[in-house]
């Protein structure tokens, strides 16, 4: 795996670990796709870094878990912007 590539892996795991970070933001954070940003923790990392990728995977994992809510908060947010416009 090139250098660089495994450079990119432990920053993104950093910075979700630090953060609390979603995919989506780390993949915008780092001006990569979220597929990237998955592939990177999930299958690279692993490669030569398993603590650091298993308390990256941790924190994805809740963030999945915790989607849909926060999904619904901000479909709310967005009806209680619509309905004080009116």
């Amino acid at each position: 795996m090139k250098e660089y590539i495994e450079e990119r892996a432990m920053e993104i795991a950093h910075y979700i670990i630090d953060t609390n970070a979603t995919v989506r933001q780390a993949a915008k954070k780092f001006g990569v796709s979220k597929s990237t940003v998955h592939k990177d923790v999930v299958e690279r990392l692993p490669q030569f870094n398993l603590a650091l990728a298993q308390s990256a995977r941790k924190v994805l994992d809740v963030n999945k878990s915790e989607r849909h809510i926060r999904g619904g908060l901000a479909t709310r947010e967005k009806y209680l912007h619509i309905e004080q416009r009116r």
